[in-house]
């Protein structure tokens, strides 16, 4: 009798554990927001600031400077948000994880490194020496051009993308009111690597390398 009750709890601890195991995180993932969150972003903290030719020869209309304060930088440019409640959360999401975002020192101080290195990135997009790849990410392209200077620029700009594709996961289960679990973060983090890639393949300019989702390389 106590062999027949022995075996029935150990089947039925053994179904409890296959049920667990079978459990998967199920995170919402908003793509379109998301990648207008990562243009929002790279419009306010990576180009802002940069000057435009003036087309017909007259000087440019001046306007107001910003105030200094790096990390009001995005609230400044978008005061509303910050006063919007959970009654706009839907139409206002790509909004919202940029705010909630750029609250996060750490991403503040990646794109004011890859601000200061834009310039030369861009050199070398333009030259053919790197790619966009598909995970998000900055890849050599030609080595045969590419110098020592030029690799370690190319990961000092991975390691900042890292950083605010990172954010932009950990910004989706906030919102989502998902706990920051393993599982949760490594649903989420190759779509927010993807939806990365496909917003810098949207921006590039005609002649950079870019790597498809299929992992095809080809020039825009």
């Amino acid at each position: 009798m106590k062999r027949t009750i022995m075996k029935a709890l150990i089947a039925g601890l053994c179904g409890m554990l296959a049920a667990c195991a079978i459990i998967t995180v199920n995170v919402y993932f908003p793509e379109k927001a998301v990648k207008e969150a990562y243009k929002s972003l790279d419009d306010m903290l990576l180009q802002q600031g940069e000057e435009k030719p003036a087309s017909d020869g007259k000087p440019a209309e001046q306007k107001p400077a910003p105030d200094a304060g790096p990390q009001s930088r995005l609230f400044e440019r978008l005061p509303s948000f910050a006063l919007v409640g959970e009654a706009f959360a839907a139409e206002n999401y790509a909004d919202q994880l940029a705010i909630e975002i750029s609250s996060m020192p750490e991403v503040l101080t990646a794109y004011d490194e890859m601000k200061a290195r834009l310039p030369q990135l861009d050199a070398l997009r333009d030259r053919g020496v790197v790619g966009e790849t598909n995970q998000g990410l900055v890849s050599v392209h030609d080595k045969g051009k590419a110098t020592p200077q030029d690799e370690a620029l190319v990961k000092a700009e991975n390691g900042n993308r890292k950083i605010v594709i990172t954010a932009m996961a950990k910004a989706i289960l906030t919102l989502n009111k998902q706990p920051e679990s393993k599982a949760a973060i490594g649903q989420v983090l190759p779509k927010a690597a993807a939806t990365y890639a496909d917003a810098k393949r949207e921006a590039a300019k005609p002649g950079w390398w870019m790597q498809l989702a299929n992992g095809r390389w080809v020039q825009k």
